[in-house]
């Protein structure tokens, strides 16, 4: 949409970079929780939790047009003092050899955070031109295969073994052909392109699995990038059907905020869990387990989306 509207590149660089910091910052700290030692820090850690969220939405929050800049720039000021202040008293590790906050991983935003700096580049660098990006496409592809085949270790700065920039790079190239067919009037050659794709991921991903470290999200091998991607290319057709062609988007209305409101979905468990620990509150045993754990996971996830639907309109969402 920028680069539509004749925005600088300067300034939708600049834009991309900001977007990306945010979520390789969150995933930084929540990683970093993951080696919280309590036994040297003088906040439990669930409220470092809390209080680190609570950071989180106060400078990435979509404060709206309505409210005064003094009033919102406060309020981001808050937020940026306050996770400086939760980074300082920060201690990690053993009692004997504590440490501060370290990059062990970048954690799930971190990940998301990096990839997608690397493709919006890639995007903006190439303007959107689909066999551009096809061709970028196919080099992340051959980076991840070859990084588990022990073909090749290229093991590049901000690409890694390129996984998570080939599921991205996927879903873009897919975005971009799906525009392309439809502004072409080609949707009829839409259903068969999109599920023969889907199909032959599948399919690659089982035939590379036993030469490429087997299916594993963990390991980010090609069977898992390429299974993940067929998945997501027949469930993308299947909602475009019902969507696009049957027009039953109220059957997604109880969902919706998990769309709308991602990134403030996904942190409300870290409020939810860190109150569950303050309160020494404990599941009964049989939701832990089986099916009673399957439903529990259900019937908890559609609460989070619920009450992420219930902040969306109290207009408390993140925006980055």
């Amino acid at each position: 949409n920028r680069i539509d509207k004749g925005h600088a590149f300067l300034n939708i660089l600049f834009y991309i970079s900001t977007r990306a910091f945010a979520l390789v910052v969150m995933g930084f700290f929540h990683v970093n929780s993951e080696n919280y030692n309590e036994a040297v820090v003088v906040l439990p850690k669930p409220v470092w939790m809390i209080t680190i969220t609570v950071s989180f939405f106060l400078i990435w929050l979509d404060y709206g047009p309505l409210m005064t800049k003094v009033k919102k720039y406060n309020l981001i000021a808050s937020g940026v003092i306050l996770l400086i202040a939760m980074a300082i008293i920060y201690k990690g590790g053993s009692v004997e050899e504590s440490t501060g906050m370290k990059p062990y991983w970048w954690g799930i935003l971190g990940i998301i955070g990096w990839a997608y700096f690397v493709c919006a580049l890639i995007f903006l660098t190439t303007k959107g031109r689909f066999y551009l990006l096809l061709v970028a496409y196919a080099a992340a592809i051959f980076i991840n295969v070859s990084d588990h085949t022990g073909l090749l270790k290229l093991n590049l700065p901000l690409i890694g073994d390129a996984s998570s920039i080939s599921l991205m790079l996927g879903g873009t190239v897919l975005s971009v052909l799906y525009g392309k067919l439809v502004s072409n009037n080609k949707v009829r050659f839409l259903w068969a392109v999109f599920i023969g794709i889907g199909v032959m991921m599948i399919l690659a991903g089982l035939i590379i699995r036993p030469y490429a470290e087997g299916i594993s999200k963990i390991r980010a091998t090609p069977a898992w990038v390429f299974i993940c991607t067929g998945i997501s290319i027949l469930f993308f057709t299947a909602t475009i059907w019902l969507i696009d062609v049957k027009g039953k988007q109220n059957w997604f209305s109880l969902i919706r905020p998990a769309g709308t409101s991602t990134l403030t979905c996904y942190l409300v468990p870290y409020f939810l869990y860190s109150v569950y620990t303050l309160l020494h509150f404990r599941y009964p045993p049989f939701l832990n387990y089986g099916m009673g754990g399957l439903i529990r996971s259900f019937v908890i996830a559609f609460l989070v989306i619920l009450l992420t639907g219930f902040l969306e309109k109290k207009r408390l969402r993140l925006k980055v």
